[in-house]
Order: C-alpha cells, then sequence, then structure tokens
C-alpha cells in the first residue's frame, strides 16, 4: 500500500473538477491511491509524508490521449524532415522495419519519462508493427517500470504495397493472427476496474493500411471485450483523398459504415473533418486525439478545435509519435493548442484555462476514465505540481494561467498517491543509463 501523502499549502490548486473551482492556500490529502481530503490546514495522518507545495501551483496530471512511444528511437531523421505524411511514412518503415523487442522497451521508456517530467500522468499508446518478434508488453512492462497509468493499445497493418497500401509487405500481419493477439493481451493485461494502471485498446493502424474487414471486426471484437477502439482518421488532404477514391466517401461516413463511432472510440487528428462530419461526432460523441504539433510538423493543417468543442466533440490532447513531433511534451502540446486556435480565429478563441481543461479533463474522458483528469475527493491520486517560483513564472499575476507563464518541467508528479517525479527528476528508473541505451540503439540503427 502506497504511503499517505499530504501535500501542505498550495498556493493555487486548478481543480478541473465538475464545478472548474481555483483553491488558494489548500492542502490535498492522497491516500490509498485516491483524493482522500482537500481543504485549508488538513491535519497529518499517522505516518502519512508531508510535502510542502508552497508556491507552487497544483494541477490534475496530464493525459496524453496518442502517442507511438517507439518513435522516440527516430527523431529528427534527415529523409523525413521535410516530408508530408505519406513521404515521411514511406522513409521511416524501413527503419522501424529494423526494431527489437529491445527497442520497443527502451523507447516506450524513454518517452514515457518525457511525458511524466511534462506533467502527464496516463497516456495511450499506439503501437501498430511489430517486427522481429515485438510485442505489445513490450511496452507495457516499460510503463510500470516508470510508472505512468498506461492505456496501450494493440494496433495493426494488414495491406502491404503489393496490395496497393503503404508500408512495406514486411510490417504487415495476417488479419486472422491480429485479431487472436488482441484477444491474448487483452485478456493478459486490460484491466476494467476503477484505479486500473492498464487498460488495452484495440487499433488498426488507419484506413489506407487496413481492410474494411479487419476494421469491422476490430469492432465487433472490442466491443464484446468491452475494450475501446482507436485509429488515424482524416489526418491530412492526402488522407481525405485516399479516403473518396478508395471507398467513395469521407473519412467520417467511412468510419460511421463501420461502426467506428460512438463513445467507446476515439480517433487521431481529425484536422480535416468537415462540418457534417464534426455533427456525426457530437451526435455519437466520439473522441479525438488533437495533436497540434505534429499536425503542423508535417504540414497536415490547424484542426478545427473550436468548432468541435463549441459542437460538444470529445476532446482530448495527444503529442503523436516523436518522428512527427519531434518532441514528448504536453503541458507544451498544450500551449501549441492554445495558440493554433488564436492565430486561426482570434486571441479570444481559446484561453489558457480551457486548453488545460483539455489536456487533463478532456483526455481523461475521452480514455473512458471519469477517475482520472480532475482534483476531488475519490478520484485518482495523480497530481501535477508546478513550482511557479522560478524565472518562467516570474512576474505572473495569474498562476493558473500556465500555458501563458509557467514551468514547462514538473517539479513533482504523483500516480495513483506514488511521486515518480521528485524534485525534476524521474525517481522510479535511471533515466540517464536508459537514455544512454536508447542511444547506443539509434546509433547502430544509423549505421545499419
Amino acid at each position: 500500500m502506497t504511503q499517505a501523502v499530504l501535500l501542505r499549502g498550495a498556493d493555487t490548486v486548478l481543480t478541473m473538477d465538475d464545478a472548474r473551482r481555483e483553491l488558494s492556500g489548500h492542502d490535498i490529502l492522497l491516500e490509498n491511491g485516491s483524493i482522500a481530503q482537500i481543504g485549508e490546514s488538513l491535519s497529518v495522518p499517522e505516518g502519512a509524508q508531508v510535502v510542502d507545495v508552497s508556491g507552487c501551483l497544483i494541477t490534475p496530471g496530464l493525459v496524453n490521449t496518442h502517442h507511438h512511444l517507439y518513435q522516440s528511437l527516430t527523431r529528427a531523421v534527415p529523409g523525413g524532415q521535410d516530408a508530408l505524411l505519406f513521404g515521411w511514412l514511406r522513409t521511416l518503415y524501413p527503419i522501424w522495419q529494423k526494431f527489437t523487442p529491445e527497442h520497443m522497451f527502451v523507447s516506450a521508456q524513454v518517452g514515457l519519462a518525457e511525458l511524466a517530467l511534462s506533467g502527464c500522468t496516463l497516456s495511450s499508446d499506439h503501437l501498430y508493427l511489430y517486427p522481429n518478434g515485438s510485442r505489445l508488453e513490450d511496452t507495457i512492462h516499460a510503463a510500470a517500470e516508470v510508472g505512468l497509468r498506461f492505456h496501450p493499445t494493440r494496433g495493426a497493418m494488414s495491406i502491404g504495397e503489393s496490395d496497393g497500401g503503404l508500408p512495406p509487405d514486411a510490417l504487415v500481419e495476417e488479419e486472422g493472427a491480429i485479431l487472436e493477439d488482441c484477444i491474448r493481451v487483452i485478456d493478459a493485461f486490460h484491466d476494467p476496474a476503477e484505479g486500473s494502471m492498464c487498460r488495452v485498446g484495440i487499433a488498426p493502424c488507419s484506413p489506407f493500411s487496413v481492410s474494411r474487414d479487419l476494421m469491422r471486426n476490430a469492432a465487433l471484437l472490442a466491443r464484446d471485450k468491452g475494450v475501446m477502439l482507436h485509429t488515424h482518421l482524416a489526418e491530412n488532404d492526402e488522407d481525405v483523398a485516399y479516403s473518396l477514391e478508395t471507398f467513395g466517401c469521407r473519412p467520417g461516413e467511412y468510419a460511421e459504415s463501420l461502426g467506428w463511432v460512438g463513445p467507446d472510440v476515439w480517433h487521431a487528428h481529425c484536422v480535416k473533418l468537415d462540418p457534417a462530419e464534426i455533427a456525426l461526432f457530437a451526435r455519437t460523441q466520439t473522441g479525438v486525439a488533437h495533436c497540434p504539433c505534429s499536425n503542423c510538423r508535417l504540414g497536415s493543417g490547424i484542426a478545427p478545435l473550436r468548432a468541435m468543442r463549441d459542437a460538444g466533440v470529445p476532446v482530448g490532447l495527444g503529442v503523436d509519435g516523436s518522428a512527427s513531433n519531434d518532441a514528448g511534451n504536453l503541458v507544451a502540446e498544450a500551449r501549441q493548442a492554445m495558440l493554433l486556435q488564436r492565430v486561426a480565429l482570434g486571441a479570444d478563441a481559446m484561453s489558457a484555462r480551457e486548453a488545460l481543461e483539455i489536456a487533463t479533463r478532456g483526455g481523461a474522458d475521452i480514455l473512458g476514465r471519469p477517475d482520472c483528469g480532475r482534483i476531488a475527493v475519490g478520484k485518482r491520486a495523480d497530481i501535477a505540481v508546478w513550482d511557479m517560483t522560478g524565472v518562467e513564472a516570474s512576474g505572473s499575476w495569474d498562476r493558473a494561467a500556465l500555458l501563458l507563464a509557467g514551468p514547462t518541467t514538473v517539479r513533482d508528479l504523483f500516480v495513483e498517491g506514488r511521486r515518480i517525479v521528485r524534485e525534476s527528476n524521474l525517481s522510479t528508473i535511471d533515466l540517464p543509463q536508459v537514455l544512454r541505451q536508447q542511444a547506443g540503439l539509434a546509433t547502430a540503427l544509423m549505421r545499419a
């Protein structure tokens, strides 16, 4: 059982609770993995650890709704630096084809460590290629060591180049084997309970790399097993053109025809959704993982985030893969989301508080985790502590406006009440050693 922790004397607590309360001078008691009390001058339970958080902003832990953790080994690859999505993929597929279970494990540890240092307590991951014996549990074991709450998805590609698809044939799998492995990993690792540290989803890669049958059968399987569905959708103009040419309809219509809408589904990107598709997603409560930095990096466009929010589409944030961002800092991602809406629609299009809400409560909701993403009694003890006494926030009149003036690295991070970042250093793994291991793997890939 995790030791009780009393966070004493926060300057500001941005709760993201149902009333969106902002509290000053409050304490928070974390006990048995959840938030036990919130108040002023709380008494210290016997044996509890007291952490002084004066001068700090407390927020819910941030939630990352889209990632490809393995890509942290292929950042800034020269051939893909200035390519559009399909050209970028063609550059990187041959490199990813060489990955082994070690590459998957180490890259996941690095990616999750980067997220943790940026305030993230819950991350999904979309792993859709399994070369050389790699398996989904390579990333699950990495997340368990780092200590983040984890929602891995069993992705897949089944249509290779020889069948008119984008990926090389060596990276695609037989569809029956894909579905069998989905069942295996769900049965082995999925925990549907409140407070779960691992929930598995099913996530065929994209409409241009799997068949209609796999999309349809994946949806049937997910609903039979009670797990969530995830894929890429309407990421850029090429993506929409492919859908129109191949399927004779827009991406949203294609998704609906295969059962890929509903509150148990979330799609990554959705940069090119039109008004009818936005209305469809709002009506069905289909979620969207908004990935602004990746969309900028690949020149995909500015997603209609304001329109989606106004229509009632559930939206969270994702850093996307580290080969198309090429960073994994979730609080910086939230700032980028805010700034892009202002560039597109004006300075009043999105506030710092709304963007942070999308990065916390919004992400938790589209992942089916109402127990996370907010600070309230009974919710999970996933807490980010931001030191607002440093140079980044100096002179700020509003401590809650973290995305306008504040640090991009947490001071402390608690997941299920466990302190996994302490004084801006990861306390669960030997990160310098992991980084040396990743550097060696990256060097070998460059020389191969």
